[in-house]
């Protein structure tokens, strides 16, 4: 099995997601998907991909849903979901050939495909469903973080972020360094409330989501700051329950 780095490195990078101002609009996904296709992931596999029953290899995926019933408080969630690069993924010690791993120096979770055997041990691993089988080549793929756009000292600095982020209209995706607490990432969680995705896990998300704020009519009004909010709120309970059907 794999180990986790012994020591934190000097950055921890993730992404936070506003649920408050994200539209669905799927660019994120887009993007992602033409980045990847000619990025260290690639290919990214589609089948029947203008046909009935398409299926694919999507480091993104934006779900859509209503909340609320019929009640005056009745509005609409926009979900998206990629890897949360955990501190504690067991969708790395599980991995019998070491193919999955945790980077050190910034946290970033990736897989090494020249050693994945596409047992999918990892993909049943993780809770978030992150983990993209590829039937074409047989390994399995997910989100880089795009590290080999961050890192690339051939683009402005402003361009050194994820796909996902650079192509967001509504900017409702932020990258960062969570190790800083004055980085833009940390100031967000600390004034919005952001929160772990089903901290019950104790994988420990390095990515954060910022909740829906409360409508005209108060809707979502219970939530709280993630430090005073429980893991059985009526938020978390919703979204643990879209994510485990």
């Amino acid at each position: 099995m794999t180990d986790l780095p012994l020591e934190r490195g000097a950055k921890s990078l993730g992404l936070v997601i506003d649920l408050d101002t994200c539209v669905g609009c799927h660019a994120c996904a887009t993007n992602c998907k033409e980045w990847n296709t000619s990025g260290i992931s690639a290919p990214l596999t589609d089948v029947n991909a203008y046909q009935a029953e398409q299926r694919g290899v999507w480091f993104n995926r934006v779900f859509t849903y209503e909340v609320g019933g019929q009640s005056a408080n009745a509005r609409t969630v926009h979900f998206p979901k990629n890897c949360l690069h955990c501190e504690k993924p067991d969708c790395v010690t599980v991995c019998p050939t070491g193919a999955s791993y945790k980077r050190a120096e910034d946290g970033v979770v990736l897989i090494d495909h020249n050693k994945c055997i596409g047992c999918k041990l990892c993909s049943w691993a993780c809770p978030y469903g992150a983990r993209e089988y590829d039937e074409d080549v047989g390994v399995m793929k997910k989100c880089t973080l795009c590290i080999d756009k961050i890192y690339n000292e051939n683009l402005p600095q402003a361009d050194r972020v994820p796909a996902c982020v650079a192509t967001c209209p509504a900017k409702a995706r932020h990258f960062g360094d969570f190790a800083d607490p004055e980085s833009n990432v940390s100031q967000l969680v600390r004034e919005r409330g952001g929160f772990d995705l089903m901290p019950e896990t104790g994988y420990r998300p390095t990515s954060k989501y910022l909740p829906p704020r409360a409508g005209r009519n108060g809707a979502l009004t219970a939530l709280a700051p993630v430090e005073t909010q429980s893991p059985t709120g009526a938020f978390l309970r919703w979204v643990d329950r879209i994510l485990t059907r």
